[in-house]
């Protein structure tokens, strides 16, 4: 049951792109076509997941035991910035057409706000199961991040079809590009609202 609500509330309730405001800068420069959406989508869900895991196992055994807790967020950036580098050399063998759609917005993965946020928040929010707080455990901690990251590629998605849909319609003059983009997804923001109420 633990495992569902993480889920659900990763994902849904507390959506790291439209209610926590964490990694807009790929959701609005990447959003213009579906299928580069995914693929960043599916970047970032192996980044957030993997650096989640190895930040975890970091801090609890070297940081923790030896009081270096405040070097968390640099020892963070620097695994974060690794494992980005390790995905664009994976997607420059596997896949050069989506590592080219990309293009600088793979290595702005390294500064996305998004890793970061969901690594921080593992190791040092604690969450409430059943009126008991606790910090998150290893598989705890793995399956949120991974859901945060489902929630990312969900409203990434949801956001560049939208605005591919957008872009064959008339829009006024005055609202083309970011203007329109942004009342999109401030829509799609309070759409998300609707779920608060679910976990």
């Amino acid at each position: 049951m633990e495992f569902l609500i993480i889920i659900i509330s990763a994902i849904f309730v507390n959506n790291i792109l439209l209610s926590q405001f964490l990694g807009i800068c790929p959701f609005l420069g990447v959003s213009n076509k579906l299928s580069t959406a995914t693929g960043m989508s599916g970047a970032v869900c192996f980044v957030i997941t993997f650096a989640t895991l190895v930040t975890f196992l970091i801090n609890k055994f070297l940081l923790v035991p030896f009081q270096l807790e405040f070097l968390q967020t640099i020892a963070f950036i620097l695994v974060i910035a690794a494992l980005v580098q390790m995905v664009e050399i994976v997607l420059k063998k596997i896949s050069p057409s989506l590592y080219s759609a990309l293009g600088i917005f793979l290595p702005l993965i390294t500064t996305n706000c998004a890793v970061l946020g969901v690594a921080l928040n593992v190791v040092t929010k604690e969450f409430t199961f059943g009126g008991e707080a606790h910090m998150l455990g290893l598989v705890e901690a793995v399956v949120y991040a991974f859901a945060t990251a489902l929630g990312y590629g969900l409203a990434m998605v949801l956001f560049a079809g939208l605005r591919e849909h957008l872009s064959m319609n008339s829009v006024p003059k005055s609202f083309k590009g970011v203007p329109i983009a942004l009342i999109t997804a401030s829509i799609l923001a309070m759409a998300f609202m609707g779920f608060s109420g679910l976990v």
